[in-house]
């Protein structure tokens, strides 16, 4: 029947939850594409000859047609739903995916893969001032504003936003807003103490 080839497509992809994304299906697709290279020129074959009269092939044509409407919107369906996967992967994993995920992707979803990840720096650096801003860090809003930290080294006085100086002493401990102490936890001064 036509059709079914691109339907195990989308029926696989749809097996897959919780955002896994399956081996791309490299033959399936091709099988999918040549039938409906075989449908075009069927189509094409008899638009010809109803051109010349034959007006009974004129449904037959119709539905072939829908068959490749069809296929076409499996086909970027099948494709755009592993493109959201492989961006959600970025904001899962990081930069740099497993082997295991990307020995499941083909070689231009691994391309594309890193393209949006260069694009999605490119635009971190480009907000948020001097530094940027890192979008991937806290992907879950925080609960609290503030959170405890433990200075780690002596780095001198520090002030926040409203204009209150604290001297940040070795294994010293403060109640700072998050989004100050963020540089700092990266640049190894201070530590998040979880409660």
């Amino acid at each position: 029947m036509a059709g079914e080839r691109v339907m195990e497509l989308v029926r696989e992809l749809h097996r897959a939850t919780g955002g896994h994304l399956p081996p791309f299906r490299t033959e399936g697709l091709r099988q999918a594409l040549e039938e409906m290279r075989a449908l075009y020129e069927r189509n094409q074959a008899d638009v010809s000859e109803a051109k010349s009269g034959r007006t009974d092939l004129i449904f037959l044509i119709r539905f072939r047609h829908c068959c490749l409407l069809r296929n076409q919107r499996c086909l970027l369906a099948y494709l755009y739903d592993r493109l959201l996967r492989i961006r959600a992967l970025r904001w899962e994993y990081g930069s740099v995916l497993p082997n295991t995920i990307q020995f499941h992707m083909s070689a231009e979803e691994v391309e594309w893969f890193n393209r949006y990840k260069k694009s999605l720096a490119t635009y971190m650096r480009s907000v948020g001032g001097e530094e940027g801003l890192d979008l991937t860090q806290d992907i879950k809003p925080p609960k609290s504003l503030y959170i405890e930290v433990r200075c780690l080294r002596d780095h001198g006085e520090f002030e926040i936003d409203d204009g209150t100086t604290i001297l940040l002493k070795k294994n010293s401990q403060h109640f700072l807003p998050r989004w100050k102490c963020e540089q700092l936890i990266r640049q190894g001064v201070l530590e998040h103490i979880l409660s």
